[in-house]
């Protein structure tokens, strides 16, 4: 192993105590709030007789012997668990499992309540997809009514899926003074290759494959029990709550049924009662979150080559801790980040053979030697270092082993000082179009810059009629407006990755802007997304016409109408074109369109974390990143515990 670093690298720390900074406020207000939770002693010991009477009637006697006190840990098991969802049907049984762990060291659990998990594979181009990232802000209300009980000293949260872990986590910390265990369910066993898959999608967009050829390709990959094996958003939850120390070391990619699963399982039941306000290990989630932690997450997003759907969730997760994360933060950390993987979309192999060839252990013991990562408190002893090591079974009982020293596949995982890139995966674009964020790792550089006319619609759909009647220009950049947050809810764009992928395939130029998401499975071309402020609100996408020439450089970070400026400056904001969609439940959120905030804010449509000592917080980019730049350039020694 390598000699640990003497200090962290100058421009993590930069970002890092620029967050601390301009978060102290927030972040005070937030630690004293939960402090005096704390304070207060475990609730369920402060309840009315009536209150902890309802609490315990359906329990056994044994258990309910034990609730009577406030001496004996009770865990809250909080679960995303439905049958339809692939990756969160293993989760049916682990309640089951966790109180029989609990029961076995003299504790209780109990199943605190359920949130909704829906599936963005399902929805993807459907109706429902509109409704997917309010989702995560209900799930974080439904976290949140479940805790609500004052019965608990810790929990559990059973989830794994987009929304559904951002969710998760900034319900668990409008709870902060409760230590909080995440527990995955871990992906299906490999498939048919991704790359097979999506060639097939693209020869459906062709014309040249039957409905038939595609299902078959699609059920071939998706077929099994767990998390899908590309590493879209799904998975990138798991190595980002690795990173931050919220679930035990190695747990993210064990594939269900495994023996090691369960012991995993138990083990992080265990763990759970260990670090309660009842022992000498107290360990809330809520001062675990910090700074490091969130820029952790964000450094092992970028050298993964993760979902760009982190740029506003974990935007929002910060927020929910009394931080204020910003995408000029995530873009510093993303060129001071080298990539040292290469996962489809990035690249050919799925998160199994990530795993194999060294997968999170590896990488983390990588940016900790280099000090691209914080050693930080965990929810194990150790801190981060423990995540370099690799969960195993000796005799039928959980043990760790040092992860391997070097990679078990080049293709797939590399070491900082041969990576497959200097730079993350991610770039922040700015220009007369507004901010917005660019995946790169897995377009290649020869696409990572166009210029070309705009092709406008308002509606998805329109492209691919476009297509089918010949009336795409040869080259042009899909511009597809009225998918912010404000407008519909902002639905991923991934059914127009097909499409845009033959097209660059038969050597045709093409991009997308959009002030809408794509999925995190998306590559191949490049495509400025998250675009804000958005059509909605009056941003510039709005002014954009059929023909105008746009200018796209990932490498540069430029996104702009090469308009003429008094023109530009003259034009109105189109109206939404796209016709009234029928409800379909869409209306129940009509109250989230009107107060979402913008996406570079976590598009959050709930109140999240502490209200400001001093009003609302502004961020000034021009500002700090001027008053910020002769610090990043010194070197700051580390603060990590």
């Amino acid at each position: 192993m390598s000699p640990h670093p003497a200090s962290i690298h100058p421009a993590i720390e930069a970002v890092t105590e620029r967050i601390r900074r301009r978060s102290a406020n927030l972040r005070g207000a937030y630690l004293q709030g939960i402090d005096s939770a704390w304070r207060d002693g475990p609730h369920r010991g402060r309840l009315g007789c009536g209150n902890l009477a309802h609490g315990f009637a359906a329990c056994g006697p044994t258990d309910k012997q034990r609730l009577r006190g406030d001496a004996t840990p009770n865990l809250g098991i909080v679960t995303a668990y439905n049958d339809m969802l692939s990756a969160h049907q293993p989760f049916e049984h682990y309640p089951q499992l966790i109180r029989d762990t609990a029961r076995a060291l003299g504790a209780t659990a109990q199943v605190a309540g359920g949130v909704p998990a829906m599936c963005d594979g399902v929805t993807q181009g459907r109706p429902g997809m509109e409704l997917s990232l309010f989702s995560r802000d209900v799930i974080a209300q439904a976290t949140a009514v479940s805790l609500s009980h004052d019965m608990f000293d810790a929990a559990l949260y059973l989830g794994v899926c987009d929304k559904i872990v951002p969710g998760l986590l900034i319900g668990a910390l409008a709870f902060g003074h409760l230590p909080a265990v995440f527990v995955p369910a871990g992906p299906m066993t490999p498939g048919i290759p991704n790359k097979q898959k999506a060639e097939v999608r693209e020869r459906y967009a062709a014309g040249q494959a039957t409905r038939e050829e595609l299902l078959e390709s699609e059920s071939a990959s998706y077929h099994s029990a767990g998390t899908c094996t590309f590493y879209g958003t799904a998975n990138s939850n798991q190595v980002l709550l690795e990173a931050m120390g919220l679930q035990l070391p190695g747990t993210s990619f064990v594939n269900p049924e495994q023996p090691l699963r369960e012991a995993l399982t138990r083990a992080s039941a265990e763990r759970a009662l260990r670090i309660t306000a009842l022992g000498e290990d107290y360990r809330p989630v809520g001062h675990l979150v910090d700074e490091r932690a969130i820029v952790n997450a964000i450094a092992a997003l970028m050298a993964t080559g993760g979902s760009t759907n982190h740029t506003i969730h974990w935007v929002a997760v910060a927020r929910a801790a009394g931080l204020v994360l910003t995408w000029d933060d995530i873009d510093q950390i993303s060129r001071t980040v080298p990539l040292l993987a290469r996962v489809y979309p990035n690249g050919d192999a799925d998160v199994n053979r990530f795993a194999a060839a060294g997968g999170t252990a590896f990488v983390f013991r990588e940016l900790l030697d280099a000090g691209l990562m914080h050693d930080l408190p965990t929810i194990v002893p150790g801190g981060m270092r423990a995540f370099c090591d690799e969960p195993r079974l000796h005799d039928g009982k959980l043990d760790y082993a040092p992860g391997i020293a070097h990679s078990a596949d080049p293709d797939v995982v590399r070491p900082v000082a041969q990576p497959f890139e200097a730079q993350g995966g991610l770039r922040l674009l700015r220009g007369n179009l507004g901010r917005s964020l660019i995946k790169i790792s897995a377009v290649k550089p020869e696409h990572r810059s166009i210029e070309a006319p705009a092709v406008v619609v308002d509606d998805p759909r329109a492209l691919n009629k476009l297509h089918a009647a010949g009336a795409l220009p040869q080259d042009f950049v899909a511009v597809v407006r009225y998918q912010g947050p404000r407008a519909n809810g902002m639905p991923e764009l991934h059914s127009l990755a097909p499409l845009l992928g033959l097209l660059q395939n038969q050597g045709r130029r093409v991009a997308l802007v959009t002030d809408g998401r794509l999925s995190g499975a998306s590559g191949k071309f490049p495509a400025a997304i998250h675009l804000t402020p958005e059509a909605s609100s009056g941003g510039p996408i709005g002014k954009l016409r059929e023909g105008d020439l746009i200018r796209l450089d990932a490498e540069a970070g430029v996104l702009e109408a090469l308009v003429d400026a008094g023109e530009w400056a003259q034009r109105g904001i189109a109206s939404n074109t796209a016709p009234a969609p029928f409800d379909l439940g869409r209306n129940l959120f009509a109250f989230n369109r009107r107060m979402v905030a913008p996406a570079d804010q976590g598009a959050l449509s709930i109140s999240c974390g502490p209200p400001s000592p001093e009003g609302d917080w502004e961020y000034d980019a021009e500002y700090e990143l001027g008053h910020d730049a002769d610090a990043a350039k010194a070197p700051h020694e580390t603060t990590d515990a």
